[in-house]
């Protein structure tokens, strides 16, 4: 299995040698270290804690900077289960080479957070007519309950309303890596990914 963290920059074009033009996100990923190795005997399962990006020693508790005393000051620490845990140990680095063209890849990141939204722009409801004799009913929800009918005249679950919009975790699968920079950090991959700039994602292969 392969893996790193990756922080989005942005989206741009790949040219390809047969001249088609497709859309792609730029990535700044790795370097990530090995921050603690999991086993089953110990742990009660086999996993590798990582450690990503940098961070300031004042903004960070004393049980974090102890849990990576001599490693570093990270930003980011995320756990990947994996069956071979036991091969790597504290203090190993792994870079965007892990990666090559052509990879299919699986991509996990936080979608952008939009809000607390209505449901025309949440849920995609057409709305009111647009006609005379309506005021303000152009974008409301309608009834929520009903009158005895579906639900007995309460509101059942999962009845769609406006509400908070985005900050989900999305899973984007069958990506592809388009080209790999191991010198400046860098994997452009294939297709748009969650999140805005700036945003942690996972990338997996």
């Amino acid at each position: 299995m392969k893996f790193i963290l990756a922080k989005k920059l942005n989206m741009t074009q790949f040219f390809g040698e047969d001249g088609k033009v497709f859309p792609a996100t730029l990535v700044e990923a790795g370097p990530i270290k090995v921050v603690q190795v999991k086993t089953v005997l110990k742990d009660g399962y086999d996993a590798v804690q990582f450690g990503y990006g940098e961070q300031k020693e004042s903004r960070l508790s004393k049980a974090v900077i102890g849990h990576a005393k001599g490693l570093g000051n990270f930003r980011h620490l995320k756990e990947f289960r994996l069956d071979g845990a036991t091969e790597m140990k504290a203090g190993d680095t792994f870079d965007a080479g892990v990666f090559a063209p052509g990879d299919g890849v699986t991509v996990i990141g936080v979608s952008k957070g939009k809000g607390f939204q209505g449901v025309v722009k949440r849920h995609g409801f057409k709305g009111g007519r647009r006609s005379h004799g309506q005021k303000h009913s152009e974008r409301e929800a309608g009834t929520i309950s009903g009158s005895g009918g579906r639900a007995g005249g309460r509101v059942a679950k999962g009845i769609r309303m406006p509400g908070r919009m985005g900050g989900d975790v999305i899973t984007v699968k069958n990506l592809k890596i388009l080209a790999v920079d191991s010198e400046n950090a860098q994997i452009l991959v294939k297709g748009a990914i969650p999140g805005r700039r700036g945003s942690l994602v996972t990338i997996t292969g």
